[in-house]
């Protein structure tokens, strides 16, 4: 007979999820409009109320290279500060289970971070990445993945030393833009070293939408087997190709319970245009358009996680207005299913109803609820 119960099928599958967000960083990133610093702040603010407790700030890289994130340092005062500090308390939000991370690819931002952390606003979180694709790898940092590799672990024993906590990212895993197809095994090598070097946990990304369902849930099944404690590693896909809600789906049933996520599926690689200026970025563009780039939607994951009856922890009707808000943020319709169609309400939309069945069945001498002709086994 055959097994209806899913968690039955997918045993590894969890009934509690973490959904960090990383809107206000990588998202915000892609832009060609530099967006305001209170924009920012309200979004991390709202995001915040709204549920998330892992939350990238910005990035402390070079902002010749990257202007969008030239305040980076008025973002993390600002949460760091009384005021904000006042406003969670408010609403019943203890400061101290939010996890504040900031994106440092080389170590002179690794550096940065830690300063601020002297001051009193540095992150609790950074992140350095490596991609098992080496010209990808070039192109995002500038050097090769042999002395990139001893940077890291030079960062990784300074944070220690700051009590600041280092994600390796691993990109890559299903394809490269530049570099074309790659071995899953060698994303799983890589996995391991950040964890031997130190790192506290390990984003695997696909940062170009290559992923595809079956190949997702064979990678994470294999990273599962080989380091299987899953707080360890967080899953994070680029939408390209309409695929990635499918990824989430094989993410689950392999076990995975933490994931990243981006208002209206914003983001992508960093812009090389801003306002009325091009800038550095990291280069050309790897796609001709656009509108099919950027990262899995939030919106639409709650929702797909939240009607799948997984534990999530936000406030899914306040994100959904979130992302109504963002749309008029950045001035264009963004990807989000959800901020349109709403989610599936089990009262359903009786303002759709046609009027007249209750009279017509009490007219046919049908009882209300009676779906079969009487007398019909």
């Amino acid at each position: 007979m055959t097994e209806y119960d899913y968690w039955k099928i997918f045993p590894k599958m969890p009934r509690k999820v973490t959904i960090g967000d990383i809107t206000v960083r990588d998202g915000f990133q892609h832009e060609e409009k530099f967006i305001s610093t209170d924009a920012k702040k309200f979004y991390l603010e709202e995001l915040i109320f709204a549920g998330c407790r892992h939350i990238e700030v910005t990035n402390l890289g070079n902002p010749y290279l990257m202007p969008q994130f030239r305040d980076a340092e008025e973002l993390l005062t600002y949460l760091r500060g009384d005021l904000f500090k006042k406003k969670c308390k408010k609403r019943g939000i203890d400061t101290n289970d939010i996890s504040l991370t900031c994106i440092t690819i080389r170590e002179p931002a690794v550096d940065r971070a830690i300063e601020l952390k002297k001051q009193g606003i540095g992150p609790d979180r950074i992140l350095m990445m490596v991609s098992t694709e080496e010209e990808h790898h070039f192109a995002n940092s500038g050097t090769t993945l042999p002395n990139y590799w001893k940077e890291a672990e030079r960062s990784i024993k300074k944070c220690n030393d700051a009590g600041i906590k280092m994600c390796g990212t691993v990109s890559t895993i299903w394809g490269s833009p530049i570099g074309g197809a790659t071995d899953m095994k060698d994303a799983v090598k890589f996995t391991r070293r950040w964890l031997d070097i130190g790192a506290h946990d390990v984003e695997h990304a696909d940062h170009d939408g290559s992923a595809s369902a079956a190949e997702v849930y064979r990678y994470f099944s294999m990273v599962l087997d080989a380091m299987p404690d899953p707080r360890l590693h967080i899953a994070h896909f680029h939408e390209t190709k309409r695929m990635a809600s499918a990824s989430i789906l094989a993410c689950l049933q392999a076990g995975i319970i933490n994931f990243e996520a981006t208002l209206g599926g914003l983001g992508g690689q960093p812009a090389n245009f801003l306002d009325d200026c091009p800038i550095k970025g990291t280069g050309d563009y790897y796609y001709e358009d656009p509108r099919y780039v950027g990262l899995v939607c939030l919106e639409d994951t709650l929702v797909q996680i939240d009607e799948m009856g997984i534990e999530h922890g936000w406030d899914v009707d306040r994100v959904l207005w979130l992302g109504k808000q963002i749309e008029r943020t950045v001035g264009r319709r963004l990807r989000s299913e959800a901020v349109l169609n709403g989610r599936t309400l089990k009262e359903g939309h009786m303002h759709f109803a046609r009027p007249g069945l209750a009279k017509l069945k009490k007219k046919l001498g049908e009882k209300p609820g009676q779906l079969l002709p009487q007398g019909w086994e």
